[in-house]
């Protein structure tokens, strides 16, 4: 069965294209042209990828990524003509998985597609215990002392590297190319706010954090057990 994906845009010109374009690389694609719309057809049309506008009129990408993580953990990809850190770091903060600055090649956008996709660590069959932490990757679920912890999908694949290389510094570019792929690896504001998420979920006491340990200036060191 084909990926679906919906396309959430105001913008005709770019809807009709990523419809086509995606279509062509066979992705069951639908379209609405607002938030509202976009959500009636989020709930008949169950896609496996949200593609979202960022600005809107009445309910904007963020609206979009808070009301799709109130009810799912699909991944979202945002678009947007805005590129500054601090829209990008609001956007993930929403519960989007990734971030595109309009104008895009549709090159790019197929590989973060393809990155967003990507089932990962759930293609094995094997359940990892190490410390206080269980990580059943066919599940795609994370137990910390016998608690089951809700994460995105971007979450999940960001945790599960940090737990089959516990215990060693992971640089930032390794973390980003290794999560997010190979041309993100300089968007350090990723992984600030995806571990910031990961420390609120998983940490006893986020602001002295005990798992995910920050390398000053290199990246993090996971170590599973308190």
């Amino acid at each position: 069965m084909p990926k679906r994906i919906l396309v959430i845009d105001d913008e005709f010109q770019i809807t009709r294209v990523l419809k086509r374009s995606l279509g062509a690389h066979r992705y069951d694609v639908r379209t609405a042209a607002d938030g509202e719309s976009g959500m009636d057809l989020f709930r008949d049309f169950r896609p496996d990828l949200v593609i979202t506008d960022l600005s809107m009129p009445a309910m904007s990408g963020i609206d979009v990524c808070r009301a799709i993580r109130s009810i799912s953990d699909v991944p979202i990809i945002v678009l947007s003509v805005k590129g500054e850190e601090r829209t990008k770091v609001e956007a993930l903060d929403a519960g989007a998985d990734d971030y595109i600055t309009k104008p895009f090649g549709m090159n790019e956008l197929l590989a973060r597609v393809r990155a967003s996709l990507r089932r990962g660590p759930d293609e094995r069959d094997e359940v990892i215990m190490v410390g206080d932490f269980v990580l059943d990757v066919a599940k795609r679920t994370v137990t910390v002392n016998g608690e089951e912890v809700r994460l995105t999908p971007k979450e999940f694949e960001l945790l599960a590297y940090f737990i089959e290389h516990h215990d060693r510094v992971l640089t930032h570019r390794t973390l980003l190319s290794k999560v997010w792929g190979g041309d993100l690896t300089e968007q350090t504001e990723y992984l600030r706010v995806f571990v910031g998420n990961l420390r609120k979920k998983i940490e006893p006491t986020p602001s002295k954090p005990r798992y995910i340990i920050t390398e000053p200036w290199v990246g993090y060191r996971f170590t599973p057990s308190e």
